[in-house]
């Protein structure tokens, strides 16, 4: 029993080692002696915003103002003959409905703007995997903005329409 112990115990272990070649060292690795609870000084890809992309969305906020400045009379126009409208479906009501209508029309450009800076950052990622840490707070920043503006305006159709009962 105990020879056959032995053999067991001495063709494992001979099965374990590696005849020839360099043997690994059981220093500690490189990477081994970074303590990982210390905090990063700066970022890998700590460069400017891309040109291109900071063109592009002040491009698109831009828009979003100007649609906004398109927008603005025609939802003060809606919300006053929706104040004013009689009974549903009557002749001051249609007259509000397409008021509305027209100030949704103009929302466009904002909606359009937002939607565009999404797509940036969606073809960034697809492009490149990632986005640089400045990339991504310039499109956040652009897409806050802009999303402020979006919201404005959803409330105030939302406003009209619930004046309008629909």
């Amino acid at each position: 029993m105990r020879t056959r112990a032995f053999l067991i115990l001495m063709t494992a272990v001979a099965g374990c080692a590696q005849v020839g070649g360099p043997y690994p060292s059981l220093q500690p690795a490189a990477a081994e002696a970074i303590d990982p609870r210390v905090p990063v000084e700066r970022p890998i890809n700590d460069r400017p915003v891309t040109p291109a992309i900071a063109v592009r969305l002040a491009e698109l906020i831009d828009q979003a103002r100007a649609g906004d400045s398109a927008f603005g009379p025609l939802a003060s126009a809606a919300d006053r003959l929706a104040a004013a409208a009689g009974e549903a479906a009557g002749e001051s009501w249609i007259v509000a409905q397409e008021a509305l209508s027209a100030a949704v029309a103009a929302r466009a450009p904002t909606v359009r703007a937002l939607g565009d800076i999404d797509a940036i950052a969606a073809s960034r990622l697809a492009d490149q995997g990632g986005l640089a840490p400045s990339d991504l707070a310039a499109i956040q920043a652009a897409a806050s903005q802009v999303g402020a503006i979006e919201r404005r305006q959803a409330e105030r159709i939302a406003a009209v329409q619930r004046r309008l009962g629909t």
